[in-house]
């Protein structure tokens, strides 16, 4: 791998988007779920301690994140689609990774990141045209539309998906 960090390359985005395009997004956070439950299959507690590069979190801390990360990226969906560009707030992901229950058993957290994503698809299948282009404003990254934060989430998958195939294969 060349850059531990971003196994799959930084985050880019297109401003010219398609249906088709955004169809196949929401194809893929349909199918995050069964994709990480597939990396998981068979890992035991010591391998969930294991890291993608030195530094960095464990597979079970992995796990948590993209649960806590995505359910923020839900709540942002949901605020941008009821209120004019609402300011949202941002968090200390490396500080809620220590947290307490970052320990517990990934199998919560999973089963949070399977309910959620079935509950997102159903949000993202109603959209009209218009609501793709419902903008939040990050305090650190500015605006950005919900076809955008859709791009940027289904990324964010795929990232830590491989920082977690990664670490599970050493």
């Amino acid at each position: 791998m060349k850059d531990a960090r971003y196994p799959i390359g930084p985050f880019e985005f297109s401003e010219v988007v398609g249906k088709d395009q955004v169809d196949g997004w929401i194809e893929e956070i349909r199918l995050f779920p069964s994709k990480l439950a597939s990396t998981l299959s068979g890992a035991s507690e010591q391998a969930l301690e294991k890291t993608y590069r030195e530094g960095g979190w464990t597979v079970k801390q992995l796990v948590h994140h993209l649960a806590d990360s995505h359910m923020n990226s839900y709540i942002r969906f949901k605020l941008a689609l009821t209120e004019d560009t609402p300011t949202i707030k941002p968090y200390d992901e490396a500080a809620w990774a220590k947290l307490p229950d970052s320990e517990m058993p990934i199998t919560t957290s999973y089963k949070l990141i399977e309910y959620l994503h079935e509950r997102w698809v159903y949000l993202l299948t109603s959209f009209t045209e218009e609501q793709w282009q419902a903008t939040f404003n990050h305090p650190d990254a500015g605006i950005m539309t919900l076809e955008k934060a859709l791009a940027l989430y289904v990324w964010h998958g795929k990232h830590h998906l491989a920082h977690i195939q990664y670490a599970l294969a050493t």
